[in-house]
């Protein structure tokens, strides 16, 4: 079993074009040395709305803030649900949704994830399980009513990440003011919305450019579905590989995260290589498995971006294991730190206003 103390470093993880030397010194996900500046671009933080004069008359005076506590309560805004449901918010932005652009590098260069909304969320779905796992524990029922919010959260924000991508800049109009309470992602790159009315020529062609850029609900529902198999299938393939060991997790981490590179062999440089990817025969798009060409569908580019290692590229196989080693020691590592944390950090002071306090302890690493 993998050692599930912080390694001091890592051994090199192969670049994506051929070179000299295939191992050069990287560092550990996540150790407590500082990653290179140049190494991630910062996700935004949301815009912070400015607060309306009722709601600054109302916080300055002690009075009329006691009535407004006092009925917020009467109708539920205190119950443990609510509560565990906005410390769930502040959890996920803190520590799930803004993880991929804090080690972008890693996850793009070591890990070769595309820069896109599928390998975003990827990363966002492994993080949710890891803080999943220690909110189980929480006493009843604070732990499922916190695995609720999280949850909740995670796909509100993956649905409205992905209609940005598949409906860019094409909102109903009652959402048109919507100010979004997750993060913006700079890890992967939103399509250009349509341009205004107004430099079109006329309202019909507007009304054109507007139906080619908005996807149908189809497609949205389609892969919401998709999504959640993914989320449900991480999840148990992680807790049998918590259960039974580093081999198991590291298989799940490769199917999962790593995209199953691979699986069907390597293509060595002289052997005549061709494009393959692994296809997923159960659920998504995949209807009737027995009606399906396998090596027919391997071969086309479903524009993921994630597919094996061409033959010039397969020398970047060879520090393959060690990456899973690094990635199933960074999980069983936080896994650990978690677990020693007192339920009181997990739970925040719960006070009502107060709910982001203390998350920042629970940041990975």
């Amino acid at each position: 079993m993998a050692s599930r103390s912080v390694l001091a470093s890592r051994i090199g993880i192969a670049s994506r074009y051929p070179r000299k030397s295939i191992r050069q010194p990287t560092r550990l996900l996540s150790t407590s040395v500082p990653p290179p500046k140049q190494a991630a671009v910062p996700a935004a933080r949301p815009s912070v709305q400015e607060q309306s004069w009722l709601t600054q008359r109302v916080k300055s005076n002690p009075v009329l803030y006691a009535i407004f506590l006092g009925a917020a309560r009467a109708l539920g805004y205190g119950s443990p649900k609510q509560f565990a449901n906005r410390r769930a918010l502040h959890m996920y932005n803190t520590l799930c949704a803004t993880r991929a652009d804090q080690e972008a590098d890693f996850w793009k260069n070591e890990c070769a994830l595309p820069p896109t909304f599928q390998s975003w969320f990827a990363v966002t779905n492994l993080h949710v399980w890891l803080l999943t796992v220690r909110l189980r524990a929480l006493p009843a029922p604070h732990g499922l009513n916190h695995i609720q919010g999280l949850i909740d959260h995670f796909f509100q924000d993956v649905e409205e990440r992905l209609r940005a991508v598949l409906q860019p800049g094409v909102l109903p109009p009652q959402y048109a003011s919507y100010l979004s309470p997750y993060p913006h992602s700079a890890f992967y790159t939103f399509p250009s919305p349509i341009p205004s009315p107004d430099t079109f020529s006329s309202p019909a062609a507007y009304a054109k450019a507007e139906k080619r850029a908005r996807a149908p609900e189809r497609l949205v529902t389609r892969h919401m579905k998709i999504l959640k198999e993914q989320w449900t299938g991480l999840g148990m393939s992680m807790d049998l590989g918590l259960v039974r060991g580093d081999t198991d997790m590291a298989a799940a981490i490769w199917r999962n995260l790593l995209g199953g590179r691979g699986a069907r062999g390597i293509s060595l440089p002289g052997q005549g290589g061709r494009f393959r990817r692994s296809v997923n025969l159960v659920g998504g798009l995949v209807e009737k498995v027995e009606k399906l060409d396998v090596d027919a569908e391997e071969a086309k580019d479903d524009q993921s971006g994630v597919y094996d290692f061409e033959a010039n590229e397969s020398h970047r196989y060879i520090a393959y294991p060690e990456l899973m080693q690094a990635l199933v020691t960074y999980v069983r590592r936080e896994a650990l730190r978690l677990e020693g944390l007192p339920d009181e950090v997990i739970l925040g002071s719960r006070v009502v206003g107060r709910e982001g306090e203390g998350v920042n302890k629970l940041k990975w690493g």
